[in-house]
């Protein structure tokens, strides 16, 4: 969800972005039935037979499962990082190199493989300059990559150096960055000044949450079966992508081991006597279910909740969900309720993940909070003014003073435990 452009998947000449390609398949497992939970999950019992799956919101038996939880970006632990953590410091340009603040600034990306050469490439669409900086002497890049990078002119290289530590403005943002000549372990006396840093340094596997339960190496990736590189130390538990993955690590790649997985769990449930098929409506009666469908959606009232309210004409302030920022003024200045704000940006996959998530959450919250969803592309002055570099990002605000903010995307309840706080403290008052 956090790839820029992906330019070796199959029946996509022209390339296409991670957040697109995920979009579109999304709906094609919707085509086919998959039922879909835009839901965290926290637990997993092994033990049990069906085994137990436990999120936020529910728990569920399965028979077999697919673990496809993929990797997280791996960050440098440089001393001041997370003070400068969503303030000029990321780990994902497609999510955050929008920015204002970024805009025709120079940036850096850290890193020498496809990601930061990949990094590097996009941030060019905003930056006025992108210095890579490589640790070693060459780029591990493929060779198609590395040869976008050297030939585009808005890209420096900088090889043999690496992050010692950060500096900042007056503001609190990243102004500079301190670097080391990996060669001869000196530091290089001239700062390089930057507006930001993007890491393209490597992933962790999201397998924390098995709790152990599974075979991993020492980097905490699932250890799969040399026979058919999809089953695991459990039998049932099939793994599928970058959680295992750690030589590979294309969405093509992904996807095929996602296919040899789903086929593996059909014969592990066909030879356990444990498959239950679904009989699928043809053709003709999903056309006619769709059309109904459409029809009774059309027919029935219209409950206006998340549209961009442009102006006086459209703005209504009994509505809970609004966009864009003459929404905002008006919520800021005219409303008694907490005012929770998400910015987002058009290509960020993270963002995409978390707006039916808090959608979900805010509507627990209907009558007693107020929501305005603001693109940071459409409007920029309205991000810069809030000081956003990375999106998404949540900030709620009680009384014009904004009480909390909460960068990228979190579990449904750290913002129900934040939003519940805001309303009791606004009761007491």
């Amino acid at each position: 969800m956090s790839t820029t452009e992906v330019e070796n998947y199959p029946g996509f000449p022209e390339g296409v972005t991670g957040p697109e390609l995920m979009e579109r398949m999304r709906q094609q497992a919707l085509r086919w039935g998959a039922e879909l939970y835009e839901e965290d999950v926290v637990s997993v019992d092994f033990s049990k037979r069906p085994f137990e799956i436990k999120s936020e919101d529910r728990t569920m038996r399965a028979n077999a499962i697919i673990l496809a939880t993929g990797a997280t970006a791996k960050r440098l632990r440089i001393p001041s990082e997370e003070k400068f953590w969503s303030k000029g410091i990321s780990a994902c340009a497609i999510c955050d190199g929008a920015s204002p603040a970024f805009a025709q600034k120079e940036l850096a990306v850290v890193g020498g493989g496809d990601s930061a050469c990949e990094e590097a490439i996009y941030l060019t669409k905003y930056a006025s300059k992108v210095h890579l900086l490589v640790r070693g002497e060459e780029m591990r890049a493929s060779k198609a990559m590395r040869d976008r990078v050297l030939d585009s002119s808005d890209v420096i290289v900088h090889y043999n150096t690496s992050v010692e530590d950060a500096a900042g403005n007056a503001q609190g943002f990243l102004e500079s960055l301190k670097l080391v000549n990996t060669k001869t372990n000196e530091s290089i006396p001239e700062p390089l000044k930057v507006a930001g840093m993007f890491y393209g340094i490597g992933h962790t596997p999201n397998t924390k949450f098995l709790d152990s339960q599974l075979g991993t190496d020492e980097d905490g990736f699932i250890i799969v079966s040399d026979h058919d590189k999809t089953s695991t130390s459990v039998e049932g538990v099939f793994s599928a992508g970058d959680v295992h993955d750690k030589e590979w690590r294309q969405a093509i790649t992904a996807a095929g081991s996602g296919c040899q997985a789903a086929i593996s769990t059909e014969r592990y449930l066909q030879m356990n006597k444990l498959l239950k098929e679904v009989k699928m409506m043809d053709t003709k009666d999903a056309k006619e279910e769709i059309e109904a469908a459409k029809k009774k959606e059309a027919e029935a009232p219209k409950k206006k909740t998340h549209e961009p309210a442009i102006d006086a004409d459209n703005f209504d302030i009994d509505r809970q969900k609004h966009q864009g920022q003459y929404a905002l003024r008006k919520l800021y200045h005219e409303s008694p309720r907490p005012l929770v704000v998400m910015y987002t940006s058009p290509t960020c996959g993270p963002c995409k993940r978390l707006k039916p998530m808090l959608s979900t959450v805010l509507d627990e919250y209907e009558k007693s909070i107020h929501y305005v969803e603001i693109d940071i592309a459409k409007d920029p002055e309205i991000a810069e003014s809030a000081g956003i570099m990375g999106t998404p990002c949540v900030q709620v605000f009680k009384d014009k003073a904004r009480v909390a903010v909460i960068n990228g995307v979190k579990m449904k309840s750290e913002y129900r435990k934040i939003f519940s706080e805001q309303l009791i403290e606004s009761s007491a008052a």
